[in-house]
């Protein structure tokens, strides 16, 4: 398998030392942007951990990118590395207080719109910051539109045990939304 930085002698070049690696690496990370976005929200409260997280993820990101497979898609590969650093880091952080902050200074910049969504969407948020780390990654990918297989290669489980877990989550929110939100 050929991976980036690798030339047709096999002699295995310094990764990332191209302008042009950096520049298509740059592309790729600034087109799928919201991925971090959306995992730096679910697994932070406050603003400054958001931004340590943000800045945790985008150092592994440059790391790996010699060993992203092009057979896959990057936002498939993106994903999986935000997610590993940010139960990391959920992990670590969990013994800190937790602070309460307001709902405009719950959201990274780039996605600070919960103040203006439905009602609806506001409780879905408050329901995936209540979930653990695992089932705040496997709700985060289902509503991003990821297939269960999608889902399970990421997360390094089974196509079944991702449907059943999702399945539980629905039914959980159901019963939790139950007379709060109308369906």
């Amino acid at each position: 398998m050929k991976r980036h930085g690798d030339n047709s002698q096999g002699v295995q070049a310094k990764p990332m030392t191209t302008p042009a690696l950096q520049e298509r690496f740059q592309t790729l990370v600034d087109e799928h942007k919201k991925i971090l976005y959306k995992v730096c929200n679910a697994y932070c409260r406050n603003r400054d951990d958001r931004e340590d997280l943000a800045q945790e993820i985008a150092i592994q990101l440059w790391q790996s990118f010699g060993c992203f497979d092009e057979r896959c898609r990057f936002s498939t590969w993106m994903y999986r590395i935000c997610l590993n650093v940010a139960i990391s880091f959920y992990r670590r952080e969990s013994t800190r207080t937790r602070y309460v902050l307001s709902d405009e200074d719950r959201l990274l910049n780039a996605i600070d719109e919960t103040a203006n969504q439905p009602v609806e969407i506001q409780a879905l948020y408050q329901f995936i910051d209540g979930l653990d780390s695992l089932n705040k990654a496997l709700v985060l990918l289902y509503l991003d539109g990821n297939s269960y297989l999608e889902i399970a290669d990421m997360l390094g489980l089974s196509e079944t045990n991702v449907a059943t877990k999702i399945s539980r989550l629905k039914q959980t929110m159901r019963q939790e939304f139950r007379g709060t939100v109308r369906a």
